[in-house]
Order: C-alpha cells, then structure tokens, then sequence
C-alpha cells in the first residue's frame, strides 16, 4: 500500500524477532501491532511499542521450531483518525511487506488496544491467515453509522481475548463484533479475562500462553489446547464468553 505524503516518519517493519529472517528459513511470520489513540497527530508512542516486545518475544520463542519470525510494525502515527483508519492501513502495507520480504508464507495479525482493532480490520489481505486481537479498542455503536466491519474476517482464524474490567475499550462491544463474526466465520471465538484491565497484567501469563497456543495451531496446524478448540467448536455465546482459567498454559510447554 502506498504511503501518503506527511511529515510522519513512512510505516515500517521492526527488526525480527525469532528465526534468522533468511526467507528460505521462515515458516510463517507474525505482524505484532501496538496500541494507538483514536484520533492523534502525533508521532508514534514508544511506550506502546515498548508494551507489544513480550508478546513477539513470545510467540517467536512458541513458533521457533516451526521457523516462526516476529515483526513489530511501526506505524506512521499513533491515531487510527475516523475514516482514514491509518493503522489498519499500515497493517495491511506490513503484510504487504512480508510477502515481498518472505513469500508464500501464512501471516498472523496480532494486536492490542487499537492494534487490535487494526489486526481485525486488515485481516481481509490475502496472505493473512489468523487474527489475534487482544482488548481492542472499538468505536461505540451508531445507529446511523456503518457497524465495524467483519466480511474480510471469513476464512481467518480470530481469537479475541478481552478482561472483563477493561475501562478504556468496553469488552462488550468486543463480544457484540465476535457474534456478528461468529455468523459467517465459525472459526471466531472470544476468551474474557476476569478482573482484568485493558493491559492484560494482572494474567499476563495465562493471556500470554494463550496467544502462543492460538498461533501455533492457526500458522503451523498444531493441536489447539482443549479450551481453544472448544472455544472454536462452542455455539454462541459460549464460544465468545469463554472464561480465561487461571494457570492456562503451565501444562502446555509452549
């Protein structure tokens, strides 16, 4: 995707985060998309990038073996600013980018805040095999406005984690989007963090563990962790309210 003309630094890959980054050697790569603000001129945050390392560092460590590479993606700016939606744009240049870079290769969008909802939104592009979107950040309903988008979700895998006392992106607007998902798309499932904030801390761990199984089976067709693959299988709403058991992940040596 073309970059506009701005001040702005040009959107970009991070340094890779996992295999060596030669293209014969990579499996499948994911793109890991930080936080944003909904309307902002600014410059990217370093804060937000800083935020997302564990999260690559982390499913790069799960998908080692399988030659999984992580990118950080480094936006022009840090708003997503109404109808530009620019880091969904950035999203899809990125994934772009990884074709060039990589080939043939399956991509996972993986996203928090605001990235998250980038990563649900650029998921349409064609190398993009699952989306992972943690708390995202998603506008209020409107009667006389156009719902969030999910068509471009048909045929992707997407898991969305969200803690049920987030205080900046409302995790029932999440649950609303996954069962309008969840009707064209089976393979959409939704886990809720109980007690926890926007920023996933309080169960990093278990919330962690739970991205690494999910991109494993997505990207490289491992076996899900049974509450992954019930989550998938479950009709809604149990399938979208899918409780986050404390300790997930001690078990799976991922």
């Amino acid at each position: 995707m073309a970059q506009h003309a701005t001040s702005l630094p040009a959107a970009r890959l991070g340094r890779p985060v996992g295999a060596s980054g030669a293209g014969s050697s990579v499996g499948g790569v994911v793109l890991v998309l930080p936080d944003g603000d909904p309307v902002s001129a600014r410059r990217p945050s370093p804060v937000s990038y800083a935020s997302a390392l564990p999260l690559a560092r982390r499913l790069a460590r799960a998908g080692r073996d399988d030659g999984l590479v992580a990118h950080l993606v480094r936006y022009r700016g840090r708003g997503w600013n109404g109808g530009d939606a620019r880091l969904a744009a950035d999203a899809e240049w990125a994934a772009e980018e990884v074709v060039r870079r990589y080939g043939d290769v399956p991509v996972c969008l993986a996203g928090h805040g605001m990235g998250g909802r980038a990563a649900l939104r650029a998921a349409g592009h064609s190398a993009v095999n699952c989306v992972l979107s943690l708390a995202p950040w998603l506008p209020e309903e409107d009667v006389a406005a156009e719902p969030e988008p999910v068509k471009q979700l048909v045929g992707r895998r997407v898991l969305i984690v969200h803690g049920t006392n987030d205080a900046r992106s409302d995790p029932e607007l999440s649950f609303r989007l996954a069962a309008r998902a969840k009707k064209t798309n089976r393979d959409t499932c939704r886990f809720e963090v109980h007690s926890d904030g926007h920023g996933l801390r309080q169960h990093r761990a278990e919330v962690l563990a739970l991205a690494a199984d999910f991109v494993k089976g997505s990207l490289f067709t491992h076996p899900y962790a049974r509450p992954v693959a019930d989550a998938l299988a479950a009709p809604p709403p149990l399938g979208l309210r899918m409780p986050l058991a404390a300790g997930f992940g001690k078990s799976l040596h991922v």
